[in-house]
């Protein structure tokens, strides 16, 4: 009597046919059974890609996402640099850049985030930060089991491991490993080309009232350090510590910048008030400059063009 299987060399009975998948050879419940089957080896072979976030949380992604918030106005940026714009959702307030950013949906300011927002507008990836956002804003989200990624750059280096980061968890790696050495070429460059000058004392002012300046553990630090100067107020105690106009005239800063953190802030006032201080060398040689907040303010791409300007300001005769 004839098998109704195939019979293999080791006595078994195998559950393929030699022959290709014909339906119309076999009964109707061989079909679908050997049709779940490989269905199911196909989604059986789906791992999803753990990612590690600045947190040392675990985070896993069975696909790249199409759905994204980011929770800061630099990360806004990463993802358009990224080319990931059309996946972008819900930004926070002042995400401003590129000008495509303004017309998503807000979801606060990312300080205050609007939890029932981001929930409404479906993520399936929220971008925050460590320093930015709100440790039980994160919590809330998770909470709501929305996957959160946190990232935690510290300076211009930092900001370029980022983009990196984020461009193999979006599913852009080989796009994010080209800009991100763009990048990197222009921040060899500037380093080269400052490489054994002088190295001028620099104030950065960055609010008017009270003045404010930052110390060594901030983006502007390493901006300032990068682009060949020296940090005047580096070594205070605290990120963005209050300067007396004293300290100014007695530590005699041989370059002035000017940045605000108002929005529209009066920069060209600031910089006319600087004016009757000859006693300070950076009015004396007319060495006061201003620059755009958003660029030195934000570890975005757009950092490397604050380092390109800020050290053709501080060795214009390297430029």
């Amino acid at each position: 009597m004839k098998l109704p299987l195939n019979k293999t060399q080791n006595n078994g009975f195998s559950f393929f046919p030699r022959e290709p998948l014909n339906p119309f050879s076999c009964t109707l419940g061989a079909f679908i059974f050997k049709l779940l089957l490989c269905l199911f080896l196909t989604i059986g072979t789906a791992r999803a890609a753990e990612f590690r976030d600045a947190l040392g949380r675990s985070v896993n992604m069975v696909a790249p996402p199409q759905r994204i918030i980011p929770l800061i106005p630099s990360l806004t940026e990463i993802l358009y640099f990224l080319e990931l714009g059309d996946k972008v959702v819900g930004v926070t307030e002042f995400s401003s850049y590129p000008a495509e950013a303004l017309k998503k949906p807000i979801v606060g300011s990312y300080i205050s985030l609007n939890i029932e927002k981001i929930v409404s507008l479906k993520p399936d990836l929220v971008i925050a930060t460590v320093d930015g956002n709100q440790p039980g804003a994160v919590a809330m989200l998770e909470q709501a089991h929305i996957k959160v990624f946190v990232v935690n750059p510290r300076n211009v280096e930092e900001a370029i491991a980022t983009i990196v980061t984020l461009g193999r968890l979006c599913g852009v790696p080989a796009l994010a490993e080209k800009k991100a050495q763009s990048l990197t070429t222009r921040l060899r460059q500037v380093r080269e080309k400052v490489k054994n000058k002088p190295t001028p004392l620099v104030f950065l002012q960055i609010n008017i009232k009270p003045m404010m300046s930052v110390n060594q553990n901030t983006f502007h630090h390493d901006v300032i350090r990068l682009a060949g100067g020296l940090n005047m107020t580096q070594n205070a105690s605290i990120a963005y510590p209050v300067i007396s106009l004293e300290e100014v005239l007695t530590r005699k800063p041989e370059i002035i910048l000017i940045s605000s953190m108002e929005r529209g802030g009066r920069f060209e006032e600031a910089r006319q008030a600087w004016q009757r201080w000859t006693t300070i060398p950076a009015v004396k040689t007319g060495r006061i400059h201003l620059i755009d907040s958003d660029l030195i303010d934000r570890p975005s791409p757009r950092i490397v063009d604050s380092l390109e300007q800020i050290a053709r300001l501080l060795h214009p005769e390297a430029f």
